[in-house]
Formats: structure tokens, sequence, C-alpha cells
């Protein structure tokens, strides 16, 4: 009895002394597996632009890190299994040779933030090389408990910054925008001039954009400057180069990105857009002047020019206001996925969507068929005439000039309906395509014009022959010594 009772005495004790290590073991490997994430604001806060601002005043719950799971052997599982974590407060310190980078990761957008479950802040974004995820706000990205992610690896790319070169949260933009927010440690990192994407995009773009607007401007000042060519045919001419300017400048706001900050995308689209449909409304006008004339009986109308000039105006700027308006409803009233700018290196920003884009591209498209009809009707009363009177022959040199100008303003604008699509290749076209139509119409308006290029010689006392006396397209010589050059 007494052996009996001395052998489970031994085995209890036994069990107690191994049992004892194996728990301190296991304290430790579950403190070992304990991963740390940085948080930029307190436990109770979240960006509210660049303040850390308590929930209690906002409508926004706490922020949560959303893991995803490496890859092992191109497998992993749907449904990673959340690490345990704690939450380290801070923003991180950069080296010397790092820089803070603010990035901004949203639903619509086309940059997501997540975190591995080994506590690296994994910054998804797109490639423009591969195909896009059509179900999601990003390419090739799910959220966490989605039933595929293979997609990872062949429709995106990724940077991963590990603990301690970022912080992360929830950031509340533009007072209605909710992102996930992180500050990353992103080294100094150079791009060449050698880089295609940016040269064409940095540096070669604005410079075409500056020689277009150049272009339009001594367009726009020689029909307004010149008191010949002031007649409603300049005047069209003068307003439909100032609307090119303004889209012009528009355009070249977008350009540079990196000041997001400081400029509203949704603005310049607009300008942007609506600038072009008015200078469309305004080729329509002149092809309907010119068309009007030529099947009018009775050219000798007791209709001045300035009046003449207030009625196509009206027709113009209210035609332009209730489509833009219609436009700008469509977008704010009936567009479900807000096309977003932004996401990298600055918060964020909604911008004119596909639907707002699509009502005023396809009004511009109906104006195009209609200044097609104009043409061939046109071009076959001018075949069917047998004698010109002084005014149809200034019409038919105003005629071909319309001809031009629908065939460069319809190409430049299939060229950025295509560069929509956002493909290297057709940017990059657009890009050519936008600097010739300037040049192009610059020559059609002023240097491919005799009559302009003679007045613009006595004007300036320069470049005057016998050659421009005898090649004038209809007695501007005559107006010349009466207006005493």
């Amino acid at each position: 009895m007494h052996c009996l009772v001395s052998v489970v005495l031994v085995i209890v004790i036994g069990s107690l002394g191994t049992n004892a290590p194996l728990a301190v073991l296991a304290s430790a490997d579950s403190k070992a597996n304990i991963i740390s994430i940085a948080k930029c604001c307190e436990a109770q806060e979240l960006l509210v632009g660049d303040t850390c601002t308590p929930l209690s005043e906002t409508n926004e719950t706490q922020w949560r890190p959303e893991f995803i799971e490496e890859k092992v052997n191109g497998i992993s599982r749907s449904r990673p299994v959340e690490p345990n974590y704690e939450l380290k407060i801070g923003r991180p310190k950069c080296q010397p040779n790092e820089r803070q980078w603010d990035v901004y990761g949203y639903v619509s957008g086309y940059d997501r933030l997540a975190i591995l479950t080994t506590g690296v802040l994994r910054h998804y974004t797109t490639d423009s090389t591969k195909g896009s995820y059509e179900n999601g706000g990003v390419y090739g990205f799910r959220s966490v408990g989605a039933t595929d992610e293979d997609d990872f690896d062949t429709v995106s790319i990724h940077y991963d910054y590990p603990f301690g070169h970022y912080c992360s949260d929830k950031a509340i933009v533009n007072r209605k925008l909710v992102a996930t927010y992180a500050m990353v440690c992103l080294p100094d990192v150079v791009v060449g001039w050698t880089d295609t994407n940016y040269l064409m995009r940095h540096a070669i773009d604005p410079a075409f954009h500056a020689i277009s607007i150049a272009s339009y401007l001594v367009v726009a000042i020689v029909y307004f400057v010149l008191p010949q060519l002031r007649d409603l045919v300049g005047n069209m001419i003068t307003s439909m180069t100032l609307c090119l300017i303004a889209g012009q400048c528009a355009s070249t706001v977008r350009i540079f990105t990196e000041f997001g900050n400081h400029v509203s995308f949704m603005v310049a689209d607009t300008v942007m857009y609506v600038s072009l449909l008015a200078a469309f409304f305004w080729l329509n006008a002149l092809g309907y002047y010119v068309w009007s004339t030529f099947r009018s009986r009775n050219v000798f109308l007791r209709v001045t020019d300035g009046r003449k000039y207030c009625y196509y105006s009206s027709y113009v700027w209210g035609s332009t206001v209730c489509i833009a308006s219609s436009a700008i409803f469509a977008h704010f009233a009936l567009e479900t996925n807000k096309t977003v700018i932004g996401g990298t290196v600055y918060p964020p920003q909604e911008t004119i969507g596909w639907l707002g884009i699509s009502v005023l591209f396809t009004s511009i498209a109906l104006t195009i068929l209609v200044d097609l009809s104009f043409i061939l009707t046109t071009a076959n009363r001018i075949k069917r005439m047998i004698t010109y009177g002084r005014i149809h022959h200034k019409m038919k040199y105003s005629f071909r000039m319309f001809v031009f100008l629908f065939a460069l303003m319809s190409t430049g604008w299939l060229s950025l309906l295509l560069s929509r699509l956002n493909y290297d290749v057709l940017v990059y076209c657009h890009i050519v395509v936008n600097l010739l139509q300037a040049i192009l119409i610059l020559y059609v308006c002023v240097f491919g014009q005799k009559r302009v290029t003679f007045l613009l010689g006595k004007t300036c006392n320069c470049c005057n022959s016998v050659e421009n006396i005898d090649g004038l397209d209809w007695g501007e010589e005559m107006t010349a010594i009466n207006a005493g050059y």
C-alpha cells in the first residue's frame, strides 16, 4: 500500500515538474507571435484631412487593419486567419536618404492598402500593361474574405513597407471620401529622363500644350486686331480659338498630378470639356452660316454682322450651358461609380465621370454629324452654281476653311476620346495629334490664306511683293489702299 502511494506521488510530482516549463514556453510563444502594426493616430482617433480627430466627432468606426496573406508556392488561403497584433501609435521616422510619402487607398480607385499577416504594409497599384479587375476598384485586389485572390501577382504591382517604415489609419478627405491612409518612408529615387512615360507625360506634353496655346493665341489675335478680318466669320474664328485656349489651359493643369492638393480636378475637367463643346458649337455655327449663305437667293440682307454675331452667340452659349448643366446633373445625381483622381501622392479627388463625359461627347458627335451634312450639301450647291457673286466668291474660301477646321477638330476629338481608354500608346498619339491640330489650324486660318498674309504684310510693313498683290483672293489691295496702308 505504501509503495502504491509512493508511486502515485512520484507520478504527480513528475507531471507537475514537466508541465511548468511547457506553460512558460507557451506563454513566450504567444508573446512572440504578436505582430506590431503602426497606427498614425490614437486608438480612438482617425484622420480628418491632416488632423487626428476623435471618433466621437465623426460618424465613422474605429480603424481595423485589413489583412492578407503572402502566397506560398503560388497558393494562398482565400480567408487568411487574422493574427494577434498590437497597435503602435506614431508616425515613422524616416532615414536621411528617405522621405515621407502619403498614400491613399480607396475602394473606387486604382490603389489599395493592406497588411500582410507578418505586419508588412503592402501597397497595391495598377499596372497599365496588364488587364484590369472589373469587379473591384483596384486591379487584381479583393478584400479579406473574398473567394479568389489569385490575381495579385498577375494584374497588379505592389510595394512592401516593413514595420517602422510606415503608419496606417482611416482618413476622411474632402469631407465625404473615406480612404485608408498610410504614411510611408520612400527611398529617394530619381526618375530618369530616359523613362518614356515620364518624358512624354511630364516634359513633352506640357511643351506641346504651350506651343498649342501659342498657336491658337496667334490666330485669335490676328482675327481680332486686323479690321478687315473682324467680320462675322472672323469673330467666329476668334471665339472658337479662345475656347480652344481655355481647354488647353485646363488640360495643362491635369498633367501635373503631384500638385493635387492645390487644384480641383473637377473644375479643370469641367472647364476642359465644356470649352471643347463650345468650340465645336462655334464650328457648327460657322458651318451653318456658310451653308445658309449659299442656300439663300438673296445674300444682301438688312442684318449687320454685329447683330448676326449676337444671334449666333446666343445659340452657342445657350446650347453649351444647357448641355453642360445636363452633364453636371447626370454626374452628381445619376453617376453610380464616381471617378476619382489621385490616391498615391495627394488625397483622392472626385472628378467628372463617364456618364457626364458621355453627355458632352455625344453632343459633340451630333454637331460633327450636322457639320458633315453642311459640307455635303454646300459642296453639292457650289458644283451646281454657274456664276459667282463677290459674296459667294468670298464665302467659297470660308467654306474651304470650314472644311479643314472640321477635319482637324474632328480628328482631335476622336484622339481625345481614344486617349480616355488609358492605354499608353493612345495617350502618346493624342499628345502628338493635339500639337498637330493646333499648328495646322494656325496654318489654315493664317498662313494658308493669301488674303490674311497680305493684310499682315501691310500691317507690319514687311513681306510685300508683287506676287502677293497678284495672288489675292479678292480685291484686298483696294481695301488696303482705302484703309491707308
